[in-house]
This record gives structure tokens, sequence and C-alpha cells, in this order.
């Protein structure tokens, strides 16, 4: 049988290649890395409940009145505007230009506080997406 260098090169590198796939682990579930932001910020290392209904309420109910009527106005947090306020703990209100902003963690504080026009539209749009569905 004449194996040729080139032949022997190819199969070395395929037997490399596969041994290197074999052990490699898993990757993480879709859902974890899919709540981690590009600056570090990982909502999985919060203590919260199943962010179920009732969760929801007991943390919007630790609002006053008002401030829980406006974040129910805006539902989302508005950096992780998948984050339902109140399935991480009582929301934190910010100040950003003059404007009531809810974020659901104080790790979203930072980067609300730091981009604040593109807070403040993302809070108009929760706004104006959450009154259509109230409809």
């Amino acid at each position: 049988m004449n194996v040729s260098w080139k032949s022997l090169s190819c199969f070395a590198a395929l037997a490399t290649f596969a041994a290197g796939c074999q052990s490699q682990t898993s990757p993480p579930p879709a859902e974890a890395s899919a709540i981690v932001e590009a600056d570090g910020h990982d909502h999985a290392e919060h203590e919260h409940g199943d962010g179920g209904e009732s969760d929801v309420k007991l943390a919007m109910a630790e609002l006053s009145p008002e401030d829980r009527k406006e974040a129910e106005t805006q539902k989302f947090c508005a950096v992780m505007n998948t984050s339902l306020l109140g399935s991480m703990g009582a929301p934190l209100k910010l100040d950003v230009q003059g404007q009531p902003v809810f974020v659901c963690c104080a790790g979203c504080k930072s980067k609300a506080l730091k981009n604040p026009d593109e807070t403040l539209a993302t809070v108009a749009k929760l706004k104006a997406e959450n009154s259509i569905t109230r409809e």
C-alpha cells in the first residue's frame, strides 16, 4: 500500500480534531448564555424566585403606589428589556434626565445611567408596547 505524507498529515489532523472534540464539555444552555450582558453582567447570579406572577406582585408591592403604577406601565427592565420588572425582586427606580426609569436589579443601574438617551428611548418603546397590549 502506497501512503503519501500528505495523506498521513490529513489523517493526523483529523484524528487530533476528533480527539479535541470528544474532550470538550457541552456548551451552557442557551437561556443561561442569553442573560449575560456584553459588559459581563450576569442575571444568573441574582437571588430571585421563579419570576412567577406571585413573585412579581410581591416585589412590585414594595414600591410606593405611584412608583408601582409607573413601573407597571414600563413593565420590563430598561436595560434587559426581556426581564419583567419584579421578577428579580423590587425594581430599582432611577432618575434619568428628570424622568423615572425602572431597572430589574442593581447590575443594570450603571448601564442605564451610562447611556441615558438610549435608556429613555427604550423606556418610551416599552411603555408604548405595553399600552397597546393593555387596550
